[in-house]
């Protein structure tokens, strides 16, 4: 029997990045996956008509903006009515709006707190119940190495990053007494859509301050996270850096 067979997870921004090879990890062990979406409807299908092409593991795609609450709760309530329960909650949807404080607008500020620190309370706020009706789960928050060390043009992010650490210990505490346990991921520089797109010079540069010289897999972090959801009973209130050396 696969680890998490008879589990089910839901994973935002899972139709591209990281979100995808954590969505494709999980429900490779063999839980029921909610693909979550907001803009990347295509490909969030195309992952789904994956997974149930199969052995018939079920899948579904999933619409909402994290940054809205009602979004956010109709996706909870979809995914139980859909697999009868909520297990895994893996909040990995976010943006990036890269600007220098001399430059950065009330919207570039807005816009990045509200997916990406905001969503976060949305999404566990909606899910927490359903976790506690099923006797217990994991929940692991998608951080960054910047939300750590910090980063020029990026202090919006940053603090949304941070803030996340912030949320998880204190979540932690909050729901140990239920079985759940709350951890976060905090992923240094990984061959994603957003690093394959920089220019050669700025990758050489980023390479030359990760001391194991290249940049990390979407898949590495996937396991990572299936590690927390599957063998990380005593684990919680933790932050799992996974950088390549970068930030110790």
């Amino acid at each position: 029997m696969s680890a998490l067979e008879g589990k089910v997870a839901v994973v935002t921004g899972a139709s591209r990045g990281l979100g995808r090879a954590i969505a494709r990890e999980l429900h490779g062990l063999g839980a029921c996956v909610v693909v979550n979406y907001y803009q990347s409807r295509e490909l969030a299908e195309e992952l789904v008509a994956e997974f149930n092409a199969g052995d018939g593991r079920r899948a579904i795609a999933v619409y909402a903006g994290v940054a809205h609450p009602d979004e956010v709760q109709a996706m909870m309530d979809t995914a139980v009515e859909r697999f009868g329960g909520i297990d895994i909650l893996v909040n990995n949807a976010g943006v990036n709006r890269d600007r220098t404080l001399k430059r950065m607008t009330p919207e570039d500020w807005r816009d990045v707190l509200s997916v990406d620190l905001d969503g976060v309370f949305y999404c566990c706020s909606a899910a927490v119940p359903y976790l506690i009706q099923r006797g217990g789960g994991a929940i692991i928050n998608m951080s960054s190495i910047v939300g750590q060390m910090g980063n020029i043009g990026q202090s919006n992010y940053a603090a949304a990053k941070a803030g996340m650490v912030g949320f998880t210990k204190s979540l932690a505490q909050e729901l140990v007494r239920h079985n759940i346990t709350v951890n976060a991921v905090c992923p240094g520089f990984i061959a994603t859509d957003m690093v394959n797109a920089l220019s050669d010079d700025v990758k050489q540069a980023l390479l030359a301050r990760i001391p194991m010289g290249r940049f990390g897999q979407p898949e590495e972090v996937a396991r990572l996270v299936r590690f927390l959801a599957t063998e990380g009973a005593y684990i919680t209130g933790q932050h799992f850096d996974i950088n390549g050396g970068m930030y110790m």
